[in-house]
Formats: structure tokens, sequence, C-alpha cells
């Protein structure tokens, strides 16, 4: 069962939407999360809290050496620029390992131009979740990135500032967030899948 059939489910069977998400081929799962409706990432928000602890592991592999980006694609539910990336990267400070991640949002030449990167800091939050920062900006850039900017600077002010995302697991892969400003709750989500 497909993704979007399985979450129109009355009881969404997580653990074979977890299963199927895993076994799947790399480009169809990047396909299967980037359809998923506004409504439908909601849903699986909702239904993925406390099913599978999200480490900062998840998000940036062991293997993956220290400052180096790796990409986690994703859709949102906003109607304009709803495709980017949240590229987290491993700090180069041993002794930051396993506390925090530092990363930012790849998108369009428009985006990245007029809005900015939207630098944050991610660290364990809750019962098994991740909190993205975006009240807190990393103090190094991976080679070649964007100049960190804070994230009331430009348009940024309007879609980074004072925000915080909610990350939760889905699978190996997968991850479901959604964003809060100044604590309270905003009818923004996304999916991200970890390529």
């Amino acid at each position: 069962m497909r993704l979007r059939e399985a979450l129109a489910q009355a009881q969404p069977d997580l653990a074979a939407i977890s299963a199927r998400l895993d076994a799947t081929d790399p480009q169809d799962r990047l396909e299967e999360v980037w359809s998923l409706s506004g409504a439908e990432q909601a849903r699986l928000f909702e239904v993925a809290q406390g099913f599978l602890p999200l480490s900062l592991e998840a998000l940036v592999p062991a293997s993956a050496p220290p400052m180096t980006g790796v990409p986690h694609e994703g859709r949102n539910s906003l109607l304009a620029f709803s495709r980017f990336a949240k590229v987290f990267y491993r700090p180069d400070d041993p002794a930051l390992n396993g506390k925090e991640l530092w990363g930012l949002n790849r998108g369009s030449w428009v985006v990245m131009t007029f809005v900015g990167p939207g630098y944050y800091v991610a660290y364990p939050h809750g019962a098994g979740e991740v909190l993205v920062d975006y009240l807190r900006t990393p103090p190094l850039a991976s080679p070649g990135w964007p100049k960190i900017l804070a994230n009331h600077q430009r348009l940024s002010r309007f879609v980074f500032h004072q925000t915080q995302d909610v990350l939760r697991g889905v699978s190996k892969h997968v991850t479901i967030g959604r964003a809060t400003r100044r604590g309270q709750n905003l009818d923004n989500w996304f999916i991200l899948c970890r390529t």
C-alpha cells in the first residue's frame, strides 16, 4: 500500500508504512513523500508522535565526515516554493558530537537570494524528537556554502525568524516536521527524505 493510501486509513499502520519506505527504491521513496498534500503531512505528523525515536545520527550518519552536508530533500505544505532541502552537517568540534547538528535550507535561486539560506542548529528535543532551531545559527558554514546570515535579515525575517521546527521519525530515511513560531504551532508541515 502506497503512503497516501496508508494515511487515508482510519488507523494508519505506521510500522508497515516505515518498513515499506525503507524497502523502496530511493527515487521512488522520494517521489512518494513528495506526493503528500499538506493535509496528509499534518496527518502523518500526528500519527508519528512517539513512533520512531529520532536521533541526530539518523539525520547525519556517523560515516559522514564533519562539516560535510547531508541533504534531506523536502516538500512543505505551503502553496509556493514548496520544494526545498534541509542540509544537516556535523560540527567539527568533537565536544559537540551527539549534542547538535548545524544546517541550512537549500531552495530555489529566488529563495536563496532574497530570503536567505535559513541557517539553524538542530538538537534532541522532547521524547525522541529533534528541534531545528532558527533562533541559533552555527558559527561556521560548511566549505563553499553561502555566508551565514542572522534569520532576522533580509526577507528571512518573514520565514525563519523566531521559528523552530519539530521533527519526528517515520522511517530510516524519512522524517516529518511541523513549524512553530514563538512557541505557537503553525499550520505548516513538511516531509523530508534523506538522499
